[in-house]
């Protein structure tokens, strides 16, 4: 009798377990990044170079009413450079929001209250709908849902969005965000030394866009310093073909190209603030450092 007693105990256990395991709400996908937002401390100075950049006109699609100005990464799709005018105070990240996109903005909201995250209302427009977040370092992330899409592609040197990255100095708490909660994966590692870690490369879970920790970076690091770290990435097919464009549409100064510590090709510029712009091939052309690559490589 004591026998039956206990089974029939734990068998309600496991029925209310997973009953509240079902009651859970499940996170939806996380495809790509939508948008970066940079601030700026001149809006027009700032516009100009990043239309020289990325060839293209203004994007005549929808940008969030907080934001000055939006260019689109490549006509036909969502993705958007937003151009944000910098507090007076100025900013210790100029990369002001990442902002990933989802295909239900709604239970996402749900999911990340389920998870303890403290999140703003929705907030809904013709095309679109978005709510915030601060992750544990304080960067600026945004979830958007797209109702409308753009279907008339127009092609320019930029193909598409591929990481955005950031200082970390608590790699533990932003991997208990990104990677427990969100479902991020592994991309690559590696550092300037080959048994250093100086970035760590995680990518969305439904998707092959990433971000970019930036390790070991002095707490007292500089604007120019935050500049090089806090940044974002373009993909190209050929960088020596985007070296060539570059000259044309008249930026002349840039770093590289070269093959980096993770064996693409990239280059470096640098907006009128000093944000670091990165363009980059899509997959290595050699072995990259410190540790093989352990999800697929992103596709133009």
């Amino acid at each position: 009798m004591r026998m039956k007693q206990i089974a029939l105990v734990v068998a309600a256990c496991c029925l209310g377990s997973s009953l509240v395991a079902q009651d859970q709400p499940v996170r939806p996908k996380i495809t790509g990044i939508d948008h970066v937002r940079i601030f700026v401390t001149d809006i027009d100075k700032s516009r100009d170079f990043y239309r020289k950049l990325m060839t293209v006109s203004y994007r005549e699609g929808p940008c969030d009413e907080s934001v000055d100005s939006c260019l689109a990464v490549r006509w036909g799709t969502d993705e958007s450079i937003e151009l944000r005018k910098a507090p007076a105070s100025g900013a210790k990240n100029w990369v002001a929001q990442i902002a990933f996109g989802t295909d239900d903005v709604k239970r996402m909201r749900a999911y990340m209250l389920a998870h303890g995250v403290a999140v703003s209302e929705i907030s809904e427009q013709a095309k679109c709908a978005h709510f915030e977040v601060l992750d544990p370092q304080g960067v600026g992330i945004s979830f958007v849902e797209r109702f409308f899409r753009q279907t008339d592609f127009i092609t320019t040197l930029i193909e598409r969005l591929l990481h955005a990255g950031f200082v970390v100095n608590n790699m533990a708490a932003e991997n208990h965000f990104y990677r427990d909660i969100l479902g991020f994966r592994l991309y690559w590692r590696g550092g300037f030394h080959d048994d250093g870690l100086d970035w760590y490369e995680i990518q969305v879970p439904d998707g092959d866009y990433w971000i970019e920790y930036m390790l070991n970076i002095p707490a007292n690091a500089d604007h120019q310093e935050l500049g090089v770290q806090n940044h974002f990435s373009f993909g190209v097919k050929d960088i020596h073909e985007a070296v060539n464009e570059l000259r044309r549409s008249g930026l002349q100064k840039f770093d590289g190209p070269e093959i980096g510590r993770d064996g693409k090709w990239a280059l470096d510029v640098y907006d009128p603030d000093g944000t670091r712009v990165e363009l980059m091939e899509f997959a290595p052309v050699q072995k990259p450092c410190c540790h093989p690559y352990t999800a697929p490589h992103p596709q133009p």
